[in-house]
């Protein structure tokens, strides 16, 4: 199996990369047989070339090496667009012998709301019962892009996240680049008729500056809850497993035409089997690109 190379963006808080490996060794346990390294762009070590080079064959050796790098981003914008393909495009120039195939980012992805669904049970919310999920809004709170793009994929989650497990309301904000603000939001929703609890998910993958943005602007507007970074829930663990998968068949398939018939979700694709006695859950595809799996949604 080639190593997985998780590509994360780095920060100045010690908390995110702390998180990050955090993340990691969940994802370790899930695939003892996978090689895990972490790689960041700024601000944290190891870099992205430097563990590339690490993986790098040796300048004789005939046979290459090869590598998937996974993106820790929740949403495709400049970092998954110009910043990572530039990087590894000087890696490859550097390292002919070194194929590096590069999946999706994270999100979309239905085990992404079955995380934010976890943080915001852990924060006290009651996410298992329906008639509470009816009165209750929520805000679903992003770092924000200058690419719009990006941020019409956290309004499209918001949407699909309402209509499919029933809550009052769910509406993006974003911490940065785009409104509106996530304190901007709750105010919002408590301002209008029969406005009901409001409770904030904070849809990040590591704590530092957005984070704390989210919350101190959430809890001053008046958010009854605001859950905690998605970190190293399990869901994530596996979706960046899945995104693993789809590259390594996305490759395969460009070799063998028959494999990607039965790579395709369209076939007998599943969720990567979940540990401790839980079912796999059947992957379905659906027209916004998410990953459909209502299973996961409900635990």
């Amino acid at each position: 199996m080639p190593p997985l190379v998780a590509v994360a963006h780095g920060s100045k808080d010690p908390r995110a990369a702390a998180t990050v490996h955090d993340l990691l060794d969940a994802v370790r346990l899930r695939a003892p047989g996978i090689g895990v390294r972490a790689a960041f762009l700024d601000h944290s070590a190891p870099s992205l070339p430097a563990v590339l080079g690490s993986l790098a064959p040796a300048p004789m050796d005939l046979e290459g090496a090869e590598c998937v790098a996974v993106p820790l981003l929740l949403t495709a914008a400049y970092h998954s667009k110009a910043d990572i393909p530039a990087r590894l495009a000087e890696a490859r120039a550097a390292h002919p012998g070194l194929d590096v195939r590069v999946a999706d980012t994270l999100g979309p992805h239905a085990l992404l709301i079955a995380a934010l669904e976890r943080r915001l049970r852990e924060a006290g919310v009651a996410v298992r019962d329906a008639r509470a999920r009816a009165e209750t809004s929520v805000v679903l709170a992003a770092a924000g892009s200058s690419d719009p793009a990006a941020n019409a994929i956290i309004a499209a989650l918001a949407d699909r996240w309402a209509r499919e497990r029933g809550w009052r309301a769910v509406v993006p904000a974003f911490a940065s680049a785009s409104g509106p603000r996530p304190g901007e939001a709750v105010a919002a929703l408590l301002s209008g008729p029969g406005a009901g609890p409001v409770v904030v998910a904070t849809y990040l993958l590591a704590p530092g500056y957005f984070a704390d943005k989210i919350r101190d602007g959430a809890l001053g507007a008046g958010a009854s809850a605001v859950s905690v970074v998605l970190g190293a829930c399990p869901e994530v663990a596996q979706v960046i497993l899945d995104r693993y998968d789809a590259a390594r068949h996305a490759d395969r398939a460009r070799r063998d035409p028959a494999h990607a018939i039965a790579a395709s979700p369209l076939g007998n694709r599943f969720i990567r089997g979940h540990r401790r006695g839980t079912d796999a859950r059947r992957e379905q595809p659906n027209a916004v690109g998410y990953v459909r799996s209502q299973a996961c949604l409900t635990r």
